[in-house]
């Protein structure tokens, strides 16, 4: 039986953290210097583009949950240019997300999200919001895997999303974030 489009939702919120973390463990083998160094992509390093992924993450979870943070999520562009507090602030933001969406219903995914965009208010649809989170942190993710390509550090592989017979291979990642096979894929009631 295919998963609800809630089920499907709840699994790519996992996979949008799983994917920030393979792809931060593996900026932790850059230095500082590296990290910031020029490159060549949408924002000019590797500290600006995951940076990027945070400021956008607190946008658009702040909306879907109700809040009105609006552009001063991005304030400040680069607001972790260390690694650790970066990653650290990310995983806090997927866990939020991974929680919002583990709380929905059919009534609350149709349900219309205002997002405070500074001169006006954008109204959405709550799945379509996070269609386009989800889509967005895609994008920048693989911009963030090019740039890390011309490092001497090799990105890790981005483009699983969770192969049942692959479930062994990302068990201790899995661990290291507190997820299992059956939270993200039991089912769920019909609406």
């Amino acid at each position: 039986m295919p998963p609800s489009l809630l089920g499907s939702l709840l699994a790519q919120a996992h996979n949008n953290a799983w994917a920030n973390h393979r792809l931060l463990t593996a900026c932790a083998g850059l230095t500082p210097a590296e990290l910031a160094a020029p490159r060549c992509g949408f924002f000019p390093s590797l500290a600006a583009t995951l940076n990027h992924i945070l400021v956008i993450d607190w946008f658009y979870v702040d909306a879907l949950e109700g809040g009105t943070l609006g552009p001063a999520a991005w304030a400040d562009r680069v607001p972790h240019p260390d690694l650790p507090s970066l990653r650290a602030a990310q995983a806090a933001v997927d866990a939020r997300l991974i929680h919002h969406v583990a709380q929905l219903d059919a009534a609350a995914l149709a349900a219309m999200v205002q997002v405070h965009r500074g001169h006006r208010v954008q109204v959405e649809r709550r799945d379509r919001l996070l269609l386009h989170l989800f889509q967005h942190q895609l994008h920048h993710r693989g911009q963030a895997h090019a740039m890390l390509s011309s490092s001497r550090i090799a990105p890790p592989q981005l483009d699983e999303f969770f192969a049942a017979e692959e479930a062994p291979l990302r068990a201790a990642e899995f661990a290291e974030l507190g997820f299992s096979e059956a939270a993200i894929w039991e089912a769920r009631p019909a609406p």
